[in-house]
């Protein structure tokens, strides 16, 4: 079945040049210093990598949902769980909260350089305490005049540390929490905000090289006009955009299982016991056919699903099914391409290692498996 036209494979082909000479050589310098280069992002942007989907007014290239599947496809690929992940959220995680509610001034004044690669964005919505429950955000929001004065705290926030921008949940006042979803509104609050901290960047297992931080607000006044959408259905808009956050986690899953299963291929065909490769040892053969059926399985469900997003069809079942099979996936590849590696794969010199640190947050970030289970049996009426 044919999923992607001409113009997707020429964008491949761009992106995937790309990511094999300017990122994967850098790979583990930017794991070392532990956070990207915001040089990477402008590069990106001049080269039309960025906002894709966005119209071409704000400097985007109006295209369609398939071509920022393969920008996804490629930038996982790049053994850099970090870079994927730094760009989803700046791309389709963060920035879609602008583009999808926020008004024309907004739009003018901020997206070209989101696109440009110029003004780095964020998501704030997960607090202590909350995790993947997000009616229960207790940061406010109190309007004051021209302004809201927001109160609160914020973590495990990706490009944390350097974002220019940020798009942050609060509850609006008079919200109340009893209520959980209702009152939730969202703001687009510049770095530069009095009031506006990086509490600190967090330690991490995996995506070293992918700021993640802590945030706190204190008295700090945003104008009203940066309210995104109405007030009080910032909820809403959060689940809307996890749906596409959750996409991408399900195409970074298989894209990165690919390249770790590629890897692992090229080191049994090479590393040779017991008087020949491992790749003719039948127990590694089953592995390996077993580890590329899962992937191929993850591949289909997750592009049916796209398709299915992309025609405007109702699909938060199918949605939560692709981040909770592809991300569980991963955890399988992740664990048997270090076993066949066997002491070579817990050496950090080989990238099989880092790809098995990097993997496990996906069945975290975005939404918990056990979440995505939840969701999946309401849909099924149970």
């Amino acid at each position: 079945m044919k999923i992607f036209e001409e113009q997707h494979e020429m964008f491949r082909a761009a992106v995937g040049a790309f990511v094999e000479r300017e990122v994967m050589p850098h790979v583990e310098e930017w794991e070392t210093a532990g956070r990207l280069p915001k040089a990477i992002f402008r590069r990106m942007g001049e080269l039309g990598f960025l906002g894709v989907e966005y119209g071409e007014k704000y400097g985007g290239a109006g295209a369609d949902l398939f071509t920022t599947v393969v920008l996804h496809e490629e930038c996982a690929r790049s053994r850099s769980g970090s870079f994927a992940m730094a760009v989803g959220v700046h791309t389709d995680m963060a920035s879609p909260h602008l583009y999808w509610t926020g008004s024309e001034a907004l739009k003018e004044r901020y997206l070209p350089g989101m696109c440009r690669g110029e003004t780095i964005s964020a998501i704030a919505v997960t607090e202590p305490g909350g995790g993947s429950d997000v009616a229960a955000i207790r940061t406010r929001a109190v309007r004051d005049g021209d302004h809201y004065v927001i109160n609160g705290s914020k973590t495990f926030i990706t490009n944390g540390a350097m974002a220019d921008v940020y798009f942050v949940a609060a509850r609006v006042e008079g919200g109340e929490p009893a209520k959980r979803h209702r009152g939730i509104s969202m703001f687009l609050v510049d770095r530069d905000t009095p009031g506006f901290r990086v509490s600190r960047t967090l330690d991490k297992m995996g995506m070293r090289a992918s700021d993640t931080a802590e945030l706190s607000f204190e008295d700090m006044r945003v104008p009203a006009d940066t309210l995104l959408g109405r007030e009080g259905a910032g909820f809403y808009e959060v689940m809307r955009v996890f749906q596409r956050e959750r996409l991408v986690a399900g195409l970074h899953a298989v894209a990165m299982s690919e390249r770790a299963l590629e890897d692992t291929i090229a080191y049994v065909r090479e590393r040779h016991a017991f008087g020949g490769p491992l790749a003719g040892k039948q127990v590694v053969r089953h592995t390996l056919a077993e580890l590329g059926t899962s992937i191929e399985a993850a591949r289909w469900l997750t592009y049916a699903t796209c398709a299915k997003f992309a025609s405007g069809e109702d699909c938060l079942r199918e949605i939560s099914m692709v981040k909770l099979f592809a991300a569980e996936m991963a955890q399988r590849v992740a664990y048997d391409c270090v076993q066949l590696h066997g002491g070579y794969g817990y050496m950090r010199e080989y990238p099989i290692e880092r790809f098995a640190r990097d993997v496990r947050l996906l069945t975290i970030g975005g939404g918990t498996s056990e979440i995505m289970k939840e969701i999946i049996a309401k849909a099924m009426k149970l």
